[in-house]
């Protein structure tokens, strides 16, 4: 089988996750592409028999290049069995009203591009203070210490939970086309 793994990434999680995923499908066997979505407007997708999407939310939208990529491939998409990995650090918690955003954020999307997944997941991305500029840097030590009050506000941490992530994509691949 063949699979597009597209996606956009502000602070490395999300490629960290799209390269995980082309490994891991890679290494079962099948021709897999990785793209950077500003890099895919003109990739014919008719080459491929699934894709996957994986892209973060910042300040409640996901990367204007993602966008771009799904609003001028929305009509090759709607033909492929597609999964949309939903990355943020917001999917690491248990709030009702951070997955009531986390829907509302992925609906908009849906009709800014025209496109509806044929399956979409929010994963837990992951804390960077390390890459943070000053401003980003403030305002997501106060969400995390929300979040997890219990954590280091200082450390980098991975909340992406791998093994559900594996599951999550080897059933999505022997599912229905």
């Amino acid at each position: 089988m063949k699979v597009l793994v597209a996606y956009a990434s502000s602070e490395g999680q999300t490629r960290r996750i799209a390269r995980h995923v082309a490994d891991r499908l890679a290494d079962q066997g099948h021709a897999v592409e990785l793209l950077q979505a500003e890099d895919g407007t003109e990739t014919d997708l008719a080459r491929f028999d699934r894709v996957i999407v994986a892209a973060s939310i910042h300040i409640g939208h996901y990367q204007k290049s993602l966008g771009r990529f799904i609003a001028e491939q929305a009509g090759a998409l709607a033909g492929k069995p597609s999964l949309f990995l939903s990355v943020s650090l917001a999917a690491a918690g248990h709030e009702a009203e951070d997955w009531r955003s986390l829907a509302q954020i992925l609906a908009d999307f849906e009709k800014a591009t025209g496109w509806t997944p044929g399956h979409a997941e929010q994963i837990a991305g992951a804390y960077r203070p390390s890459q943070y500029d000053v401003v980003t840097r403030f305002v997501m030590r106060r969400i995390l210490a929300r979040k997890d009050p219990e954590a280091d506000l200082e450390a980098d941490k991975d909340y992406t939970d791998w093994p559900a992530l594996d599951t999550l994509v080897d059933s999505w691949l022997t599912g229905p086309a």
